[in-house]
């Protein structure tokens, strides 16, 4: 018996003596410097460039047509003025509720993807961890959740590069 509560207790220092391995990451870097999340950048910003496009032309036709108005309202008899102005106000109220729509869509559209590359980030940060022998990898961010790490636990670039070569494949 005193055998075993001398193997138990000798396991127990060992155990509590082992060291644990810790490390940081810059949130912040390692996120912009991920290339699933400059991708979708890059995706949506040509979405955006084709967008304004778009709305570009939709108020341009909108104000050929009130200029167009404008200069026959004279002629109209003024009831009928008054018809054809409410329709241009009807149609300005259309085309601003479609151009928010769409810009809400787009919106929606990128935060899912974002959520999703974070998601991945997060996922892979753990898998990393536990293939590196690692008891925690802290996160580094403006708020200052580590306020001083030692270069050598900063291990934002390997896991930078790790990510990259997991997303390229």
């Amino acid at each position: 018996m005193k055998k075993i509560i001398y193997a138990l207790l000798t396991v127990l220092v060992f155990t509590s003596c082992e060291q644990q391995k810790i490390a940081f990451i810059d949130n912040g870097e390692l996120i912009n410097n991920y290339q699933a999340k400059i991708d979708i950048e890059e995706k949506f910003k040509l979405k955006d460039e084709a967008f304004k496009k778009n709305t570009d032309s939709l108020a341009n036709a909108f104000q050929v047509e009130a200029k167009a108005f404008e200069m026959a309202a004279g002629k109209m008899a003024q009831k009928k003025a008054e018809e054809k102005y409410q329709e241009l106000i009807q149609k300005q109220q259309g085309l601003q509720r479609q151009i928010q729509m769409q810009q809400q869509v787009m919106q929606n559209e990128f935060q899912t993807e974002i959520d999703s590359v974070l998601v991945k980030v997060k996922d892979f940060v753990a898998d990393y961890g536990k293939k590196h022998g690692y008891t925690y990898i802290l996160g580094k961010n403006e708020a200052g959740s580590v306020l001083y790490g030692s270069e050598a636990n900063d291990i934002t670039e390997p896991v930078t590069e790790a990510l990259n070569a997991s997303y390229k494949k």
